[in-house]
Formats: structure tokens, sequence, C-alpha cells
């Protein structure tokens, strides 16, 4: 089964719904929908969709929308799809494990929307000026024949010569092409049949604990995408042979982990990257540590809040390098399971949010409504036993304005304060 079947079919689809979604990209779609008739030539759902797709690039894909021919695949498949700034990031992490190679060869298991298949691709934007004639060709494998057929389409478009597209099962794939790869990237779909979410590599489809053996057989790195939900520690030990794990944020939000595999190595090194929007600099914060690094890493604890609060971003609380970064950075920790940090003097450039203390607050309405006024402030909690959510519902405060209330534990004591947020120096 090829990608090309019915290909000019698409192509003729592309030429009237790309045109008409471009032309009408902020037009009401309902509106569009009930007014379907006035297009007789236009199949109109096929057009909201490619209108949606448009929308969602904004932020999420930017540069796919300078390809005037790009199609977009269902919602869900969006959903799914990696950001351009986290596929960006797996493109520069394959240069950095495969160094000053100048052709590598990189299969992408599951293809899906394309997005990381694209980017390794396009490989050569991570390149110094030196290494100019590096190629990376990319072998692109899905299932779903509408989204090889896009994706033949789209590679077209966007001019990349160097992706081949199968359509099939991509272990059955994989054994039958009987050749050895430089990077194997598999992004398991976490969904179970009701459609529900899932985390576990063995509620994943495919269940990539069941084929190890036939993966690890046919790269000489294995890349594997999780969930952010994913225990860490328990998929170390389910996989076998980790050399690295890299937690990755955007704008301080965690959005994945990925796994690698290469030679037998010894302890995995944890590796935490916040990435910023496209249009900054494409890593803001990375830090490294082993595992036995935390482990025995001696922090230190406050005797009580001083006039700043730090909280660590997520793809650092993911990690768990809490005593580690108390640390390095000289910064005391509020408890062992707060995960907050304090000092008198602002530190610079801090992995997360920094917060300025105005005062303590006891969690109560009647306090808050002294406090608060206009009854708005955002709420964190931190090894607090009520969730933000709730806490805020119990002290009867609206999410908005430019006040936080940050409760949790000092010591062995429940806390909360009354804090504004510092900004960056560059916001």
């Amino acid at each position: 089964m090829t990608a090309t079947d019915n290909f000019q079919d698409l192509q003729d689809f592309a030429k009237r719904e790309i045109t008409f979604a471009r032309e009408h990209v902020n037009e009401d779609t309902a509106r569009l929908l009930l007014s379907a008739a006035r297009y007789p030539h236009i199949d109109m759902p096929a057009a909201v969709n490619q209108i949606e797709g448009l929308r969602t690039a904004k932020e999420k894909w930017p540069s796919l929308l300078a390809c005037e021919d790009y199609l977009y695949p269902p919602r869900l498949n969006r959903e799914q799809a990696s950001s351009e700034e986290t596929a960006t990031h797996k493109a520069y992490v394959a240069d950095e494990l495969c160094g000053e190679e100048s052709f590598l060869s990189v299969a992408d298991l599951t293809g899906g929307m394309g997005i990381d298949s694209i980017a390794f691709a396009q490989r050569t934007l991570f390149i110094t000026p030196l290494r100019t004639q590096v190629l990376t060709h990319v072998d692109y494998v899905e299932r779903s024949e509408a989204l090889c057929t896009l994706m033949e389409h789209n590679r077209r478009a966007l001019g990349l010569e160097n992706i081949s597209v199968h359509c099939g099962d991509s272990i059955e794939w994989l054994t039958a092409c009987d050749r050895h790869f430089d990077l194997l990237f598999v992004d398991p779909a976490r969904r179970d049949k009701g459609g529900r979410k899932v985390a576990a590599f063995e509620d994943c489809e495919p269940n990539i604990l069941q084929h190890m053996e036939l993966l690890r057989s046919c790269c000489r790195w294995l890349m594997v995408k999780a969930s952010p939900m994913i225990d860490i520690d328990l998929a170390c030990r389910q996989l076998g042979d980790v050399a690295e794990v890299h937690v990755v944020s955007v704008k301080g939000e965690c959005k994945e982990v990925l796994f690698i595999m290469g030679s037998p190595c010894g302890e995995p090194i944890v590796k935490i990257s916040n990435l910023a929007s496209l249009s900054s600099p494409a890593i803001l914060t990375t830090i490294s540590f082993h595992p036995s690094d935390e482990a025995a890493a001696a922090a230190s604890y406050c005797a009580a809040v001083g006039r700043y609060l730090y909280d660590p971003h997520a793809a650092l609380r993911k990690a768990g390098c809490f005593r580690l970064l108390s640390q390095r950075l000289g910064l005391p920790l509020l408890a062992p399971n707060s995960h907050l940090y304090t000092s008198d003097l602002q530190v610079p450039d801090f992995p997360g949010r920094t917060f300025e203390v105005l005062r303590e607050v006891k969690p109560s309405r009647k306090a808050m409504a002294e406090a608060l006024p206009g009854g708005k402030a955002h709420v964190v909690t931190r090894n607090y036993p009520v969730a933000a959510a709730d806490l805020q519902k119990q002290l009867g405060l609206k999410e908005g304005g430019d006040l936080f209330v940050v409760a949790t534990t000092v010591g062995t004591r429940r806390a909360a304060f009354l804090c504004r947020l510092c900004l960056p120096p560059s916001a």
C-alpha cells in the first residue's frame, strides 16, 4: 500500500479547500457549516478542519503558515502532534547524539501528523557553518492511509525530498525492511480503546516493551517519547540501559519525557530543558544531573521564609532534583516535600517562578477578604493538604488579578503567603 493512492484527488481538494480556508480563516466556523449550501463546490467540514488547523498552527507550528499548500489532519491528530518547539528540540537531541556524522538515517515509527519527521528532515538547521553538507533521511511510518496520503502531500509542499512515506504497521515494516538506522523514534499512542489518556508503556499502542529486542537491534540510538505523567524511575527499569532522560517543558509547562537508549551504560543522565517560543532562544535553561547526585546532595532548610519564594518550573519538579538545586544555587528549601525555596536577596535567572512575599496571611475567608478587597488572586499549593482549586473556593477567591496566594508547609507548620510575581528582566 502506498501513500500516493488517490493522490490526485487530494491535490484537487488542496487547491479548493486550502484556498477557501485561507480566505475565510477569520470567519465563524459554525456559521460557515450552516451556510455550506452557498458553496456547493466546497467540502465544508473539510474546509473548516483546515481553518481550525491554520488557527492552531499560529500558536503550535508557526513556520507551517508560510507553506500555502500545507494540509492539516483531523483535530485528534493535531492535538496529539508535537509542538514545533518540542519537535525542534528532538532534532537538536538527535544531532547531539550522532555528533559529527555527515549522514543520518532516521525512522519515525509512529508518524501521525509528521511534525517530528519534518523536524528530523530539517536537521541541517542545527549544524554549524562548517558542517553544511549534513543530510538526514527520514522514513515516516504510519498505519493510517489517510495520514500517509496527507504526509506525502505535505512533504512535497515543504520541499522535503529526504522523507519517505510508508503506510503499514510499524513493527511489521521494521521487521521486513531489514535495515539498521542511526536513530529510531517511537511515540506510542497514549489513548486506550475508550479514548481515555494513558501513560504507562504497557497501556500504549504499540506496547514497546514487547518489542524492545527488535527495536534495539535495528538502530544505534532509540528515542522513546513518553507522557509527562510517566514514572521516570519505573520507565528506566522497564526499558533497561537508558543512557539519557530528557524532561522537556515549554515556557515552564512540562510537555514530554524522552528516553534515549544506545550502547549499554551505567547510570542515566537526566537533562531538563525549558524551551522558549521559536522567536526567542531555543532553550532558556538546561540542567543535567545523575539520580545519584540528587540522592547525595546536601540540601539546606530555612528557619523562616525570606523576602522571596522560588517555585521550580514543571520539568524540574517532574525530574525531582530538589536537594541538588538547593545545593547548587545555595537556596534553602521550606521543607523536605514543599519543593519551594526562599531567600532575602533575589537570585537572578531562577529556573521557574520568583515571588516577592508581601506578607504571611491566615488561610481563611475573613483574612483573605481583608487582604484582598477585590476578591481575586491566583492560588498555588505545594505540600499542602488542599488542592489549589479547592482552596481557592474555600477562601472565596476568584481567579485573576496580579497577586498570588501561596499555601505550603514551612518546616512542620502550614502557612500561606500573599505574593507578587517577579517578572524576568526581559519581560
